[in-house]
């Protein structure tokens, strides 16, 4: 019975283990980019390609890996995710050019995709709903919202200290080590549905529906919002996700049956994650540099700054389970992103001779307090109350929330952020700046306009939670109601 039980909470380090390194992947190359763009002699428009190559392909094939997690197996589909990361993973660290670099960066991502809904829909069917399943939860919520700050901080300690190449390196025994315990512990899944007929229409145009979407906000800084090719992605995207929602109501076996969404909190938990995770992030790439451009500092310091977060979130995290048994998870999602609204508006005042005690340091630990908050909390709302043939389904949607609204909130609070700063160089806000001091105090006001933007994003997504979900105290322990209309 205590071997039961051992391996019961084993098989949870095992998962959450698996998501640190997709989440680390995310942000660990951030503090590197530099030394990466040095070594292959890469051009600024380019070198964001090496971490937008890898959230595009993983935002883009979520949907698709969490269907085929209930369709062939959760077991089987993990594994090959584990495997395939841990091979890219090396050929990253070997790779010879930057095209090279970024097209393995975009495999890493399809692999994360197979992975990580494979594994929340494995958490779901392991424990029992309720205060069990919320404190598993509150694991995988806790590795979800501190895997990108740790990422900085790896990040930095690697490429100071190691070289860049580490940063993929890093991966290869952790994969080796999840697979192999993976493949001993993990009892196997069989597919949840006797027809396992993949819905490729649906799956091919919201794939290409999303990438497209993605890569438009990406891209239209540089080409022009209104610039033809802009508009046309644009255009083409809106497109393909009619079909998508079209093909869903004829198909035979959907790739997302859209009666899923009559699950309240499950649609509110996506609606809400989707802001917070754009408003939450931007804050780790904007707020790498401005510590290291406009502060000055190494990569390990800029690292150890962020600390805060992923110790304030693994604080935070430890204790939501209890407070969700006591008041249920809408206050605590409403509360979340107020958190991360005031963490931004610190932020938004930090000087260009800013100081890291009074500046950041308040403002990374509201962040690591609304982070820990609203990724448990939302997760135990989007999953709470879906049926087992469809958690794989379930655990796709709310990472494809938090992928897409990472990679989206980056994409339009960089735009804010290069268009606020140009404004600046070209009219001056204060003429007295010489030039030397001007370009650091235009890419501070970039940064404010963005933080303030991220601001009324992550309000937003208190709104929708305080307006969308419906509450679920549970103090016995049992499966708590879920609201379906």
């Amino acid at each position: 019975m205590i071997e039961k039980a051992r391996n019961h909470w084993l098989i949870l380090v095992i998962l959450a283990l698996a998501q640190f390194m997709v989440v680390l992947d995310s942000s660990v190359v951030n503090v590197a980019l530099p030394a990466m763009q040095k070594a292959f002699d890469i051009d600024t428009a380019s070198l964001q390609w090496i971490v937008t190559a890898y959230t595009l392909a993983f935002g883009g094939f979520l949907l698709l890996g969490g269907r085929a997690a209930d369709l062939f197996g959760r077991k089987k589909v993990f594994m090959i995710g584990v495997i395939l990361f841990g091979i890219a993973s090396l050929l990253d660290g070997l790779a010879v050019n930057g095209p090279m670099l970024i097209i393995l960066r975009a495999v890493q991502g399809l692999a994360a995709a197979l992975m990580s809904p494979a594994a929340l829909s494995i958490v779901l069917i392991t424990y029992r709903e309720g205060h069990e399943r919320n404190t598993a939860l509150a694991v995988w919520g806790a590795v979800a919202a501190g895997g990108a700050a740790a990422g900085v901080l790896l990040g930095g300690v690697l490429t100071e200290y190691l070289g860049w190449r580490w940063n993929f390196f890093i991966n290869i025994p952790i994969a080796i080590a999840v697979a192999v315990a993976a493949w001993r512990l993990l009892p196997t899944h069989e597919a949840e549905e006797q027809d396992n007929s993949l819905d490729l229409p649906g799956a091919i145009s919201i794939t290409a529906a999303t990438l497209l979407l993605v890569y438009a906000l990406t891209e239209a800084p540089n080409n022009g919002w209104t610039a033809p090719s802009t508009l046309a992605y644009f255009a083409i995207s809106i497109a393909l996700f009619v079909f998508f929602i079209f093909n869903e109501k004829r198909a035979r076996r959907p790739l997302v049956p859209l009666s899923i969404f009559k699950i309240r909190n499950l649609t509110g938990a996506n609606l809400t994650t989707f802001p917070v995770v754009a408003s939450m992030f931007s804050s780790f790439f904007f707020g790498s540099l401005y510590i290291q451009q406009v502060l000055g500092y190494s990569s390990v310091r800029t690292g150890l700054s962020f600390l805060a977060v992923p110790i304030t979130i693994a604080i935070t995290a430890t204790n939501i389970p209890k407070l969700v048994q006591r008041i249920g998870y809408k206050p605590i999602m409403v509360a979340g992103p107020l958190f991360i609204a005031a963490s931004l508006f610190i932020f938004a005042h930090a000087p260009v001779n800013g100081n890291y005690l009074t500046n950041l340091l308040p403002a990374f630990i509201l962040l690591g307090l609304g982070g820990g908050m609203s990724f448990v909390s939302a997760t135990i709302a989007a999953t709470s109350g879906v049926p087992p043939r469809e958690s794989g389904l379930a655990s796709g949607l709310l990472n494809t929330s938090q992928q897409v609204g990472g990679s989206l909130g980056l994409a339009i609070l960089s735009g804010i952020s290069a268009s606020a700063m140009k404004r600046e160089l070209a009219n001056p806000s204060n003429p007295n700046l010489s030039p030397a001091e001007l370009v650091p105090y235009a890419t501070v006001h970039g940064f404010h306009v963005a933080y303030y933007v991220g601001m009324g994003i992550a309000l937003a997504a208190s709104l929708v939670a305080f307006l969308v979900i419906k509450n679920s105290v549970n103090n016995s322990g049992a499966a708590p109601v879920v609201a379906t209309h």
